[in-house]
């Protein structure tokens, strides 16, 4: 089989990839993708995202490596195997990250990454539920939609956050990208809007793009130092070649990316010897510098009746399903997290290092079942950790999944900054709007206090938000960690890129999937030979105290 491009992963930056190169031009493009269709009711339905990611159909549920900090737990790292994603299983939290995490990018040595390059792709990706501004696009394939929260829970929340001295925004993403506010996401109608509705859906009869589900990609077929194919096993087990006259473009994620790339002889020299694969390119950043946010749950009674719990119930689940079928309203048409705060651990941090989230019903953290009474949950994520991870191969057999080791909390400022964000939490609770609803901590509970206290709570409890990056960073050909260059294009190797949240030089300020879109959408014009989108020069607010205050 040949075509022009074959992309590698028909997920949040594969579907981007698939719509744009097929809407430019005669390309034929073939996109394949490892898991199913995309076609289970419950990956339309927003409340179902915690069913979807115990289902092993739809996610690749990775097993990570005994984490040396988290008392030797082993995380579960779920990454969406379907069209669309992780952006068909995930939260549907839709955030940007802060423009200081793109001046980062910048300032790292990735020309063409600061805020003003990006913001137009943001804006082109969008079509944002409250219309366009100067921050936000309309027209776009995407639906992103404000939430319009009701609950007393979330707005107690809010509230709090004002009553706390933290400002207010009125967009996250804004040009007030600290604070507390509502938060967007990509639901449409009541319905998850994914990548593969947004990108993939208008262009899946198009005669020149073939999509291959239930397609593993074994490794790459080269010509010389060029990447020529790729070699996958098909639904039945038949192993198939095709090639891409002009590139071959890894979009499988974090995970999934580097995976290949190493099975195909490319990355750390002895890591691949020691696995038994001939070295075709010595790249040692592929796998490195693996990036999370890690995860931590407070959890409380609520004194009044107004959490979600009831409507988990067996006859509530019942007739709420039935609403959402007939008229795509009503709690399954939400993901439930509906308000956020975006705020900083300490004075000296120049922009938000902290998210806190709530959700208006608390669940056991093994089971994921609800708590059987009134009582809600907040999130506190590290969003600039400092730790750094790696994955490696386990073996050179494709079908065994990678080792993913992240390392989180190994830097002692993590831990640090996530003490703090317990505090931080806990007097948020303690303002006036909570006054009727909060009632005693139920996790980790008022006992909890110590420095070491908190290291105890928190090497026990400490998870994952499955924003796993960086493990094919971007960088100049200098840069001996570095995996691809500002374009995508992988170092040492022609006609191959890599194009998903595995190429960020350092995770951003917040959920990854937009960032991820963003890159996908930038990268498209860049593969087809179009001049970048004119940059957008924008003010972002920041915080004139943050020598002395911490809000």
């Amino acid at each position: 089989m040949d075509f022009d491009y074959i992309i590698v992963g028909a997920g949040s930056a594969g579907c981007v990839l698939a719509n744009r190169l097929i809407n430019s031009g005669n390309n034929r493009v073939l996109l394949l993708e490892a898991g199913p269709n995309n076609t289970a009711l419950s990956l339309k339905m927003p409340a179902a995202v915690l069913s979807n990611l115990t289902n092993t159909k739809h996610n690749w549920a990775f097993q990570g490596e005994p984490e040396p900090e988290l008392n030797g737990r082993q995380l579960q790292h779920d990454r969406g195997k379907t069209l669309g994603g992780s952006s068909s299983i995930n939260g549907m939290v839709f955030i940007r990250g802060h423009a200081l995490d793109y001046e980062g990018w910048r300032q790292s040595g990735c020309v063409g990454w600061s805020y003003a390059d990006v913001l137009p792709y943001f804006k082109r990706m969008e079509n944002y539920g409250g219309g366009g501004d100067e921050y936000r696009g309309e027209g776009g394939p995407l639906h992103v939609h404000r939430a319009k929260p009701e609950d007393p829970l979330t707005l107690a929340f809010l509230k709090a956050g004002e009553e706390a001295g933290y400002i207010v925004t009125d967009d996250i993403s804004g040009r007030c990208q600290e604070g507390f506010g509502v938060s967007d996401r990509t639901v449409f109608k009541g319905e998850r809007w994914s990548t593969a509705r947004a990108y993939l859906d208008p262009v899946r009869r198009h005669s020149n793009l073939t999509i291959h589900t239930h397609a593993q990609v074994q490794r790459l077929i080269f010509d010389g130092n060029k990447a020529a194919g790729v070699t996958y096993k098909d639904r039945s087990g038949h192993i198939v070649n095709a090639y891409a006259s002009k590139e071959i473009i890894l979009s499988a994620g974090a995970v999934g990316s580097p995976h290949i790339l190493m099975l195909s002889g490319i990355g750390p020299a002895r890591h691949l010897r020691d696995m038994g694969i001939d070295v075709r390119h010595d790249l040692p950043g592929v796998g490195q510098n693996l990036n999370d946010h890690p995860d931590f749950v407070l959890k409380y009674k609520c004194k009044q009746p107004v959490s979600f719990w009831p409507k988990t119930k067996p006859l509530a689940k019942l007739m709420a399903g039935i609403q959402w079928l007939t008229t795509r309203r009503g709690i399954v048409g939400s993901n439930l997290f509906e308000g956020l705060g975006c705020i900083r651990s300490a004075p000296e941090v120049e922009y938000p290092d902290l998210q806190i989230i709530i959700s208006p019903i608390a669940v056991d953290d093994a089971t994921w079942k609800p708590l059987q009474e009134h009582a809600f949950q907040i999130h506190v994520g590290l969003m600039r950790a400092y730790s750094r991870g790696k994955i490696e191969l386990r073996s050179s057999d494709p079908a065994h999944p990678p080792s993913i080791l992240v390392n989180y909390l190994k830097d002692s400022r993590d831990r640090e900054a996530m003490r703090k964000g317990i505090k931080l939490v806990r007097e948020l609770v303690e303002q006036p709007a909570f006054s009727e609803l909060r009632g005693e901590e139920i996790f980790p509970g008022n006992d909890v206090q110590s420095d070491d206290e908190f290291d105890r709570v928190l090497n026990t409890h400490t998870t994952t938000q499955w924003h796993l990056s960086c493990t094919a960073r971007m960088g100049d050909a200098n840069d001996k960690g570095a995996v691809v260059d500002a374009s995508g294009r992988v170092h040492g190797i022609s006609g191959l890129r890599v194009v998903d949240a595995s190429i960020m030089p350092v995770v951003t300020n917040g959920n990854t999937n937009a960032p991820t879109i963003m890159i996908a959408e930038k990268l498209s014009d860049d593969i087809l030979g179009h001049p970048p989108l004119p940059r957008i020069e924008k003010d972002v607010w920041g915080n004139p105290d943050t020598e002395t205050g911490q809000r």
